[in-house]
């Protein structure tokens, strides 16, 4: 049974920091690209970044977030992170992560909010 379980959401100020994880399981992780994408109230879902398959030798970032988020992954704990630091009150949102080879797998989502 594939999962891809989203945690480390929460209410922050402005300019804090949260990570993200999002453990994966019933697949092979390594060889899925691996993403965050992040919907706001009546926005459509968007990419927030992106990792390539494998060593995650490649990374792609939505203009809003170059500089201040970061993603990884560690293929030996089947987990991705999005590291995100200078928040803003635009960045609030529900994450989704999202595995992607041949087939298209998402999480649940977990909540980010960053008060002005």
């Amino acid at each position: 049974q594939v999962q891809l379980v989203e945690s480390g959401g929460g209410l922050v100020q402005a300019g804090g920091s949260l990570r993200l994880s999002c453990a994966a399981s019933g697949f092979i992780f390594s060889r899925f690209h691996m993403g965050w994408y992040r919907q706001a109230p009546g926005k459509q879902r968007e990419l927030v970044a992106s990792i390539t398959s494998g060593s995650g030798d490649s990374t792609n970032y939505a203009d809003s977030v170059k500089g201040r988020f970061t993603i990884a992954r560690d293929n030996a704990k089947n987990t991705v992170y999005l590291q995100m630091n200078s928040l803003s009150p635009e960045d609030t949102a529900v994450y989704y992560c999202n595995a992607r080879n041949q087939m298209n797998y998402w999480g649940q989502g977990t909540q980010v909010t960053v008060s002005s």
